[in-house]
């Protein structure tokens, strides 16, 4: 019988799929800059030629870029999945934010199942760190920064979850999710006690995630985000009514 020869990869193929895990897993983010070849090969215990050539076979991907004199960068547009106009259609439609609303659930609820079935503890620090950003961001009243700190926080759940295609949805969304993000607090911030109740759901989710409840982590994402919607739909009755006896006003004093 005659026996296939087994061949040994090349060092330049597992650096090569290395630097793709830590891509696909997150570890290195769109427009991260990488190590130097230096680091790099010290690091994988390999000769900085193998390095070199999994780097170049990488940027013929289109994972990764050069920038001369700058090094070597995870390309930015990776997880770009919608282009600008889509987004400026997407973020203008009122319909649309309500059904991005929707999505959440089923995104950020599967996110804190498995953020607290399978976190570590350095996940779970980070979500704290993430969560403490927000109250900070909250009392200064900055909604961009409060916006920007909520997308860190739940790109903190997701890469807990250790689910590589939750993670590339969430950053594919990232802009999307953030636009609508601050959309919803312009309206949720007229009302103090809506303010804090969402403050409080929050804090349910990220206890029930450090703690290792799964259940009850999706439960209390689900209510968190059927509360907002439930709130921004009343709120949004109400401004429609105010607009309607504001109109009125102005068409009597017209008549007078």
């Amino acid at each position: 019988m005659a026996y296939q020869r087994i061949r040994q990869p090349r060092l330049s193929d597992v650096i090569e799929q290395e630097l793709e895990r830590l891509i696909s897993e997150g570890t290195f983010s769109p427009g991260q800059k990488l190590p130097s070849e230096r680091e790099l090969a010290k690091q994988f215990d390999v000769s900085r030629p193998s390095v070199r050539e999994a780097i170049q076979r990488l940027e013929g991907k289109k994972l990764l870029t050069r920038r001369q004199g700058g090094g070597t960068f995870v390309c930015e547009e990776l997880w770009q999945s919608f282009s600008d106009p889509l987004l400026d259609l997407l973020s203008t439609h009122p319909d649309t934010q309500l059904d991005l609303l929707e999505s959440r659930h089923a995104l950020e609820g599967i996110s804190s199942y498995f953020a607290a079935l399978r976190g570590t503890e350095e996940d779970f620090k980070r979500i704290l760190d993430c969560n403490d950003l927000i109250s900070e961001a909250q009392k200064k009243g900055d909604l961009h920064a409060e916006a920007r700190a909520v997308m860190k926080y739940l790109i903190a759940v997701t890469e807990s979850a250790h689910n590589v295609v939750l993670l590339h949805i969430i950053r594919g969304l990232e802009t999307l999710l953030e636009q609508n993000v601050v959309q919803n607090f312009e309206l949720l911030n007229r009302r103090s006690d809506v303010v804090e109740k969402v403050r409080k759901h929050r804090a349910d989710i990220v206890e029930a995630i450090v703690s290792g409840q799964p259940e009850k982590a999706r439960e209390a994402s689900h209510s968190h985000l059927a509360y907002i919607e439930e709130t921004l739909l009343e709120l949004t009755k109400e401004e429609s009514r105010r607009e309607r006896s504001l109109r009125r006003v102005q068409q009597r004093n017209e008549e007078q």
